[in-house]
């Protein structure tokens, strides 16, 4: 590059090279002064999660693709689906589906059940606490992950606004007719981006997450549909065992001592 500038500098005769020496260092300057952290970046987070916060009732659906690493380093992807129907703040039915399994979780206020129709066993845990407390305590207690479980962190003061190491606006895309923003975040062992909606429904309509901590850099990605005007009725978060359903007991994750 500084080579191109001094030809070029030469050629039209106005440019000394002291001159573009200077030049150069001052960009130098500028450049090691930006920050890696744009704060734009992390207010477009927090927009998008007080409007998350905001949101009592709605549907949400999601289509992941997943990456398993063989030990000879070769990537598998691998796909699954999610949907939620979710009232704030304490009831919501998850429906997770692969090629490999089905699973159902119901929670109704007072109750969580689980369910797997394929075996047609169910479980079931009272409960009580809001969507962000049920999801931390049964990953905590049973090992259970929810699928898009930051939708219930982001615009609360566990949402991860302060750990980045960089953030930045990388332009807008589409995602599917939606015009969006999209935004890059490392913090941790995590890279990870976010494609926000733009105008006055900030949802979040894809998510990439690349893991540091592995030399092969797996990744996960999720395209994010939304109802915010469902038709689903209270009764969908309370769940009926179908005939011939067998109740077994959930065994507690076993804790270091």
């Amino acid at each position: 590059m500084r080579r191109k500038v001094l030809a070029a500098a030469l050629l039209i005769g106005t440019v000394s090279a002291p001159q573009v020496q200077a030049q150069e260092a001052s960009a130098a300057v500028a450049a090691s002064a930006a920050p890696a952290v744009d704060p734009a970046a992390v207010q477009a987070l927090q927009k998008m999660g007080t409007h998350l916060q905001s949101m009592k009732r709605f549907s949400v659906s999601t289509d992941l693709t997943g990456e398993r690493v063989l030990e000879d380093g070769q990537k598998l992807q691998h796909t699954a689906t999610a949907d939620l129907e979710v009232d704030r703040p304490d009831k919501i039915r998850v429906v997770m589906r692969s090629a490999r399994s089905e699973r159902e979780v119901f929670y109704n206020g007072s109750t969580v059940w689980l369910y797997t129709p394929a075996q047609k066993y169910y479980s079931s845990v009272p409960f009580d606490g809001n969507l962000k407390a049920l999801v931390e305590q049964f990953r905590i207690r049973f090992g259970v992950e929810f699928p898009l479980a930051d939708l219930f962190v982001w615009g609360t003061p566990d949402a991860p606004t302060d750990q980045f190491e960089s953030a930045m606006y990388a332009g807008q895309d589409y995602i599917g007719s939606d015009v969006c923003d999209h935004y890059a975040f490392r913090q941790q062992d995590l890279d990870w981006q976010i494609w926000i909606k733009a105008g006055a429904s900030p949802l979040p309509r894809k998510l990439v997450i690349t893991r540091r901590d592995d030399d092969a850099r797996p990744q996960s990605s999720s395209i994010i549909d939304w109802n915010v005007s469902p038709a689903f009725t209270n009764a969908v978060f309370t769940f009926k065992p179908p005939a011939g359903a067998k109740k077994v007991d959930i065994v507690p994750i076993k804790t270091k001592e």
